[in-house]
């Protein structure tokens, strides 16, 4: 459930600009009508139009998200609020300027802010937040949470990079289908190998708490 909602702005990204780009006429005409008084020159290019649509109704989907959870008096992670904020800058810019390159630094800012956040946090406070958030339900022992903290480091530092050489190497459209393609494949099978993990060792102990075996010299 909180994939889904996690995923819902780059679901709505990728569905807006793969029903835009094939009636570019229609849609250069609506981004006009929408965000054409705003952009230099007053008219969105033609190449432009899906993409500015796309973002536009990505920057819509996550304000609606955040005004549901205060509705509902639900939490509101540091995380979204994050997300939020780049968001709004990155697709405020490419809005403005009509310039994809923006919306496309998008995934890799959040990707390297969180590497940068798991990074930090061990060094500056001391803990471990890849802990903070399994710990309740698996026991590791400390080099353990340190390799499986490093382990999502590496993951997002890799992902940052790979989305800029992706967004830099070929079409916008290639890369909204890497964005909700291989890009979201490769954190799902990620986070699906690192449960696995931990399920095994939970099943080997009997207990419902996974621990690492102990490293051996």
């Amino acid at each position: 459930m909180r994939l889904g909602f996690d995923l819902l702005p780059i679901l709505v990204f990728a569905g807006v600009f793969k029903a835009v780009e094939a009636r570019a006429d229609g849609a250069t005409a609506l981004a006009n009508g929408l965000v054409g008084a705003g952009v230099p020159g007053g008219a969105v290019a033609l190449s432009e139009a899906p993409v500015l649509l796309a973002t536009a109704a990505s920057v819509l989907t996550t304000l609606t998200q955040l005004a549901w959870l205060r509705v509902r008096r639900r939490r509101i992670d540091a995380l979204l609020w994050f997300s939020l904020v780049v968001v709004v800058v990155l697709g405020g810019a490419t809005l403005v300027f009509q310039d994809a390159g923006f919306v496309k630094w998008k995934p890799s800012v959040l990707y390297w802010t969180l590497g940068l956040a798991l990074w930090l946090s061990p060094l500056l406070t001391g803990r471990n937040l890849v802990r903070l958030l399994l710990g309740p339900r698996y026991r590791l022992p400390d080099w353990g949470w340190h390799r499986l903290n490093f382990a999502w480091i590496a993951l997002f530092a890799m992902m940052g990079l790979l989305n800029l050489w992706v967004a830099y190497s070929v079409s916008t459209a290639t890369w909204v289908n890497f964005k909700l393609g291989a890009a979201v494949a490769v954190l799902l099978l990620f986070t699906l190998g690192q449960g696995l993990l931990l399920r095994r060792f939970a099943a080997s102990r009997g207990d419902g708490l996974a621990t690492l075996p102990v490293e051996t010299k």
